[in-house]
């Protein structure tokens, strides 16, 4: 029977873990690194994980898991028009890009530019969460169609990968250029574009 302090300590483990993969990379993060990170011994990482794999593909299911509670508990969720979410959606995620890059960039896109061909394990796993994401923004994409843009040939489920392609390319442009002020204008430009993608019905004047 696993104990409360079992539990603690591969969450230590998991954290860390978040920290070091998104500064270094899959590749050159050792397990080493994560146990000093930890403040854990190496001894006690392989009670919790058999290698670096099996605690990278936890890792992704931790940060997805983290994810959703962030998600779940965001402003934008309060919206009662579908649009508004949407759009409050790109604004939230713009919010979080603060502090230094291996606090908001993604784990998942992290791991999965490494080794999407080396590790099949990895990539699988770091796919599933980004689509799962992405069905969630592509249930509120075709909320704001129904209510706004009926007739529109776009489709929700492309139109949602596409916004996960930019933020995940903005992630990118951020680590390039050292700092999130690229990745909060490319966000700002998504926003720009889906607001064209809709036309809300003006409100008549009050007589």
């Amino acid at each position: 029977m696993e104990t409360s302090a079992h539990h603690e300590s591969k969450a230590k483990f998991l954290d860390a873990a978040l920290q070091v993969i998104r500064a270094k990379g899959y590749t050159a993060t050792r397990i080493e690194d994560v146990c000093e990170a930890a403040g854990l011994t190496k001894g006690s990482f392989f009670h919790h994980f058999e290698s670096k794999e099996e605690l990278a593909v936890a890792a992704a299911e931790h940060f997805a898991r983290m994810a959703d509670r962030l998600f779940a508990a965001a402003p934008y969720q309060r919206q009662t028009d579908p649009l508004d979410k949407v759009l409050g959606y790109v604004d939230f995620r713009r919010s979080l890009l603060q502090g230094a890059l291996p606090d908001f960039t993604c784990l998942l896109g992290t791991m999965v530019q490494e080794v999407y061909e080396t590790n099949p394990a990895i990539r699988a796993a770091c796919e599933r969460h980004i689509v799962a994401h992405a069905g969630a923004v592509e249930a509120m994409l075709r909320d704001a169609k129904t209510k706004h843009a009926p007739k529109a040939r776009w489709d929700p489920q492309g139109l949602a990968l596409f916004t996960q392609a930019v933020i995940q390319g903005a992630f990118v442009l951020a680590k390039a250029k050292g700092g999130p002020e690229v990745a909060a204008g490319s966000l700002a430009h998504l926003r720009s574009y889906l607001e064209t993608l809709f036309i809300r019905k003006r409100k008549e004047p009050r007589s």
